[in-house]
């Protein structure tokens, strides 16, 4: 399989190192000779160091033999060029683009290909969903869903003081009563499958694996109790931010946002006090102008005049969401410590989400692994369900079924020999959803939910599916 990638920024990278660790044939373009060098020093595939709207560029990345072209560059003009330029010379089957300030409301892009586009990603509306999914359930941890699976999966910083410190993960699942896994561990810059014996660290970042009730008393028990989030305060005005104020707002403009579309199955809790802060008089102008029923504050809450401290002291939960992902980090903090119940942070880089838990930040969303895990899904076989990127891309959590022709059809889990960074989360059969054994038999048509590194995608691939 073989991909042409257009952009090495934070997703292409990702993506890129993702692909080529798997054992895929990449090609990446791009125009910024540092970030290049930098691609060309770091990844295993070939980098070409030009512009990637060109014709001849793209013909020596390889198009006419490639099956996906990707293009993730921050300019979506040059992505939808490149997008048409591709599709007009090759036959490539599968084209991707980024694409965030295009109105989806009055467009029909999302109803059909434009420009022989085939998947279209939106880093503001995935960070957004996230940020949404994270309030509706109490603000307490990031969420990931399954397709065909009730369970969940989500997110817990381990703090000093923590009945999860310096315990084996055995004597954890002793001190909390209902039914989890401990899916995988982030330590720094790794990360372990985890073992009955495997020791909790402070400033570990564990996955668990629950039902939503199970996880109320998982979060319950660490001192993070799900509360409505009655009183939203959002600091900064940026498309994310308004995301997010459309979901528990009404806007003035009558008709459905494409936001609102896609957030269909999380229904809005009641009413709330929505106060969003920004430093633009002008933003704030058009946001106060949209939404009449939110309390619209032009300030800076990092000058030393700031006047409305009482409003994030007295907040459910404040959502850092500025272009800045430093100064996100620094509010969040800052809003909690004055007395917020819960803050949440919009960070670019992968690398910053355990990062900011660390320092006491309840969520911290990255659009680059929602878009990463937005595009691998796409690009994955038909019997992958769904994706999600962890860890800057060094762990996948698959969804997948089990082939007819599959090589662990009829066989006992225990005689599967499965890479050693690998775990298999669930198995979903019928209405079941089943932690197996090792003498737990899988049978074709089974919904398998697997944890693995990236370099084993593709031998987990190969024995579930064939």
């Amino acid at each position: 399989m073989s991909f042409v990638i257009l952009g090495a920024g934070g997703v292409g990278f990702q993506l890129a190192k993702q692909l080529a660790d798997e054992g895929k044939d990449v090609v990446l373009i791009e125009k910024d000779e540092e970030k290049a060098k930098q691609a060309n020093n770091l990844l295993d595939c070939l980098v070409l160091n030009e512009v990637g709207n060109n014709l001849d560029t793209l013909r020596r990345a390889g198009i006419a033999k490639a099956e996906y072209f990707i293009g993730v560059t921050d300019s979506d003009e040059v992505n939808m060029i490149a997008c048409g330029m591709v599709s007009g010379e090759s036959g490539v089957p599968y084209k991707v683009a980024r694409i965030r300030n295009i109105d989806y409301s009055d467009t029909q892009i999302v109803q059909g290909p434009l420009l022989g586009i085939n998947h279209i990603v939106n880093p503001e509306i995935e960070a957004s969903r996230a940020i949404v999914r994270a309030i509706e359930r109490g603000s307490v941890s990031d969420v990931v869903f399954f397709e065909k699976s009730m369970l969940q999966m989500r997110s817990l910083t381990v703090s000093g003081n923590s009945m999860f410190d310096n315990r084996t993960v055995e004597e954890i699942k002793g001190l909390v009563p209902g039914n989890f896994l401990v899916a995988v561990i982030l330590r720094e810059n790794h990360f372990l499958i985890p073992k009955g014996g495997t020791v909790v660290r402070e400033n570990d970042k564990i996955y668990l694996i629950a039902t939503e009730e199970s996880f109320e008393n998982i979060f319950s028990q660490v001192g993070k109790k799900r509360m409505a989030a009655k009183r939203i305060v959002l600091i900064g005005g940026s498309t994310v931010g308004r995301y997010v104020a459309e979901h528990f707002l009404e806007r003035r403009k009558p008709g459905l946002s494409i936001f609102k579309k896609l957030l269909r199955p999380f229904v809005n809790a009641g009413k709330h006090h929505v106060s969003i802060i920004d430093s633009n008089y002008n933003t704030c102008k058009y946001l106060a102008e949209q939404y009449p029923s939110a309390m619209v504050i032009n300030a800076n809450i990092s000058d030393e005049g700031f006047s409305d401290e009482q409003e994030l002291a007295e907040a459910d939960v404040v959502i850092a969401t500025t272009e800045n992902q430093e100064l996100n980090i620094v509010n969040a903090v800052y809003a909690k410590n004055l007395g917020a119940k819960r803050s949440i942070a919009l960070v670019k880089k992968s690398s910053y989400v355990q990062i900011a838990t660390t320092l006491g930040i309840d969520v911290a969303i990255s659009p680059t692994d929602s878009m990463v895990s937005s595009i691998l899904q796409f690009i994955r076989t038909s019997n992958v369900r769904s994706v999600h990127s962890l860890s800057g891309g060094k762990v996948e959590v698959t969804e997948l079924s089990v082939s007819e022709g599959s090589r662990v059809r009829d066989r006992p889990l225990r005689k599967v020999k499965l890479p050693t960074d690998t775990l298999v989360l669930s198995v979903i059969r019928g209405d079941q959803d089943i932690i197996p054994d090792g003498d737990f038999r899988f049978a074709s048509g089974d919904h398998v939910i697997v944890i693995t590194g990236r370099e084993s995608v593709s031998k987990i691939e190969s024995l579930f599916i064939g």
